[in-house]
């Protein structure tokens, strides 16, 4: 069974992950990390030359891979994948699917901090990254929040607790 983490951006899918990845020795995979792979360019050079869509095609194959892997990984999922209804169908019959809940401050101050943000997060909307913030993450929650199996908030818990509770969730046997 899979592990994977959905959220919006910046809530910590990729730090968490591989935390994850170490305390259970299993493999750490990155979907955005894959299309890029795939794709032979960054994210935003893909969203940029293709668009949107084909980035969003593109994340459903990945995912749709990861589903049929012969052990189970430890998989970050991109910010967008439960937009579409089959990404969150397929990674719930796969695993488990722990939402990384984040505020809307929190996404601010780590995107301004991480030097990567230009190149890994481009702009959903034409306003821009940071002024979309405040409509398009309430807009996902409720989306967040019916693919997911347990919710964490990565505002108030650090890296090593939601890795325990996820752990113990597991363990318990939670569906």
């Amino acid at each position: 069974m899979n592990i994977y983490l959905i959220g919006y951006r910046c809530c910590g899918k990729t730090s968490v992950g591989k935390a994850l990845s170490g305390l259970l020795g299993r493999p750490f995979l990155d979907t955005d990390a894959m299309v890029a792979e795939k794709a032979g360019m960054t994210i935003a050079e893909l969203v940029d030359r293709r668009g949107w869509e084909v980035f969003r095609d593109m994340e459903t194959s990945v995912i749709d891979q990861t589903t049929r892997l012969p052990e189970p990984h430890v998989i970050a999922t991109g910010g967008g994948a439960i937009l579409n209804p089959d990404n969150v169908r397929n990674i719930r019959k796969a695993g488990r699917v722990f939402w990384l809940r984040v505020s809307p401050q929190t996404v601010r101050d780590r995107m301004a901090a991480d030097p990567q943000t230009r190149i890994q997060r481009p702009g959903l909307t034409p306003i821009g990254s940071m002024d979309e913030i405040e409509s398009v993450l309430p807009a996902r929650q409720p989306l967040y929040e019916k693919a997911g199996h347990l919710v964490l908030d990565t505002d108030i818990l650090g890296i090593d607790v939601i890795c325990r509770k996820i752990i113990e969730h597991i363990q318990q046997g939670n569906t």
